[in-house]
């Protein structure tokens, strides 16, 4: 079992804590002669980098990427690719008060029941600190699927109950929060924003969509593209729910109003979210991710101590209003990891394309 590496062809492991001296990634599977781009890694770790705004954690990180190995002149080697974020900006003693406190729905409780150990600094590697390396190893992928015409794209779809009516993905790129709707970004912005002073939280919703990707990728039975894509949006802090296509609504239709009816130049519809039988049919691949509120918020709770007595949590320290936002710069990464992965996996899955790599 590898707990804290992702894929089979194109894995990447993480390492580090909220509070430790860095964070880093080795990914295994980078074909060589990549192109890596270390601009375009940067720009997507300063699209997830914290303290950009008021809607997210105060938390100021530049998360400024070294690569240690596997890149030669600009180019991937194809031997492990291993990089490296420092942390510059942690505040331990904001979670003095709290060093034997189990926060609310946090992963604290678990973790020390688990494990035994208490890192109290931030929630150490439970914390979300560590996606900065998912979304770094993503970027790789990013680069990889690029020269095959393969793009990943999201932002964020609803913030609480305030749904977007509209997707439009460029504009997600420049919005403060991802925002994939420009008509209800505003209502979006004060909504956390009411949150964030009443000293509570909000959840979201990401929606992540893949085009151009080719037919055939999943593996049937254990590795299918669906269930890969769920395992790996499960795997991202605070996310409690994934759905593919139209997701949860297919279970209230007729298989006449569910099923994508074909013609030759393609699929009518594409309730399915581009896959059947968890492999992709060609069409777009529609991905919704749902991230509950932050659970370390500023209000008063109860709770218990490593000791089993009753008493009352109340937080310091600096975290985000709403996961959602850079949650979901965090999901595209791990949907990219997904396709990279399914790629180079399915090479191998049919003699024409042996005979093309050797002949």
């Amino acid at each position: 079992m590898r707990s804290n590496s992702f894929g089979e062809r194109f894995s990447i492991t993480t390492f580090g804590e909220s509070h430790g001296v860095a964070i880093g990634c080795v990914i295994d599977g980078v074909p060589a002669g990549l192109e890596i781009d270390t601009l375009f890694i940067q720009s997507e770790l300063d699209r997830r980098k914290p303290g950009k705004s008021k809607y997210e954690t105060s938390r100021k990180e530049d998360d400024k990427i070294q690569i240690l190995s596997g890149v030669f002149e600009g180019v991937s080697t194809g031997t492990p690719l291993s990089m490296l974020i420092q942390n510059t900006n942690q505040k331990s003693k904001d979670y003095g008060n709290i060093k034997n406190l189990f926060r609310p729905s946090h992963a604290d409780f678990t973790y020390w029941h688990k494990y035994g150990i208490r890192d109290y600094r931030g929630g150490g590697r439970s914390s979300a600190r560590e996606t900065a390396m998912r979304v770094a190893g993503g970027a790789v992928a990013k680069l990889m699927l690029k020269k095959l015409g393969i793009e990943v794209l999201g932002g964020i779809y609803s913030i609480g109950d305030i749904e977007a009516k509209s997707l439009d993905f460029e504009y997600a790129k420049q919005s403060i929060i991802c925002a994939l709707d420009k008509n209800v970004e505003t209502e979006q912005k004060e909504l956390i924003e009411s949150c964030r002073k009443a000293h509570d939280s909000v959840g979201g919703v990401a929606t992540i969509k893949l085009k151009n990707i080719p037919i055939g990728l999943g593996e049937p039975i254990y590795y299918k593209f669906d269930s890969l894509l769920a395992s790996a949006m499960m795997s991202i802090n605070g996310v409690k729910a994934v759905e593919i296509g139209d997701g949860v609504e297919a279970s209230k239709r007729t298989g006449s109003w569910n099923n994508d009816e074909i013609k030759k130049e393609g699929f009518v519809s594409n309730h399915s979210g581009g896959i059947l039988g968890g492999i992709s049919n060609g069409d777009d691949i529609d991905i919704k991710v749902y991230f509950k509120p932050t659970p370390s918020i500023f209000k008063p709770q109860h709770t218990i101590d490593i000791h089993q007595n009753e008493t009352i949590c109340e937080l310091k320290g600096r975290h985000d209003p709403c996961i959602a936002i850079r949650g979901s710069v965090v999901a595209e990464s791990m949907a990219a990891l997904v396709c990279a992965d399914l790629l180079l996996l399915n090479m191998g899955r049919n003699m024409t394309n042996i005979e093309k790599a050797y002949s």
